[in-house]
């Protein structure tokens, strides 16, 4: 199988992208699939819930995108679980917002870094920033397609549509292949009646999309990051666990069937 880039990314803060990332990764991962995790958010929140002290990390992806001539390869940290790698964050990735600007190929630094490693990997999830600003926008041009969680709560699908803009607009512009892969409903409360008109709503608007799996609200999975554990690692039996198992399964077999469209196409 070729390898699938897949950004996660919604302009929302608080909506599951990091715990996506990061437990999406570890299930990837535990099927045999080799898989890089980038963090890509300046709060480096994947990186310390993976165990790495964000403060020290040496080379990051900060250095990676603004600085000419630094191979990917002086900033991943292989293999940190077995067929898991993390291109870590640290806090200058602030900074990169503004450097960026001034550099060359601006929205093309990351898809152009990961070019000559892509092919070592089955998958690369890209953890974005709460923002369309240009690291979210080198993460789309590096992208195959667009991971979006969606908390069940009020306001889950205002700002939506604007991702989806933007989506468009690098597809027109920059990225051709880019698309919505699938929506990650976060959050879930099945004793709520607002959650479950939320997942209604969703799946009516974006049927094709949406995966059947239901990340839950769970303890389990908010305790993890901070012991710098995957829910794999703290606890493989929580319904926490469970959902993100279930979700690498979806991702795997929604990924291999479009690469078997592409290759009778």
């Amino acid at each position: 199988m070729p390898t699938r880039v897949f950004a996660i990314a919604n302009q929302k803060g608080g909506v599951g992208k990091t715990t996506t990332s990061i437990n999406l990764a570890a299930y990837l991962a535990n099927a045999g699939r080799k898989t890089l995790v980038i963090d890509l958010d300046p709060q480096s929140n994947t990186t310390t819930g993976m165990g790495m002290d964000a403060h020290h990390v040496g080379n990051s992806v900060y250095e990676v995108l603004v600085t000419d001539g630094l191979p990917v390869e002086a900033a991943i940290k292989q293999d940190m679980r077995p067929n898991l790698s993390l291109l870590p964050a640290k806090v200058d990735l602030y900074a990169a917002e503004i450097e960026l600007v001034y550099l060359n190929d601006r929205e093309y630094r990351l898809k152009n870094a990961l070019a000559p490693i892509k092919d070592r990997y089955d998958f690369i999830l890209i953890d974005c920033p709460p923002s369309l600003g240009l690291l979210t926008v080198n993460s789309l041009t590096a992208a195959d397609g667009v991971i979006l969680p969606l908390q069940c709560e009020y306001f889950a699908l205002e700002g939506m549509q604007q991702l989806l803009k933007t989506i468009k607009l690098v597809r027109d512009r920059l990225n051709p292949r880019i698309d919505l892969f699938g929506v990650v409903l976060t959050m879930y409360d099945p004793r709520t009646k607002l959650g479950n008109e939320v997942v209604k709503e969703v799946r009516d608007h974006f049927s094709a999309q949406v995966f059947s799996t239901l990340i839950g609200r769970n303890v389990r999975l908010s305790e993890a990051p901070s012991y710098g554990l995957t829910i794999l690692e703290h606890d493989a039996r929580s319904p926490g666990a469970m959902a993100y198992k279930a979700l690498a399964e979806e991702v795997i077999e929604r990924a291999d069937a479009m690469v078997g469209v592409t290759s009778h196409a």
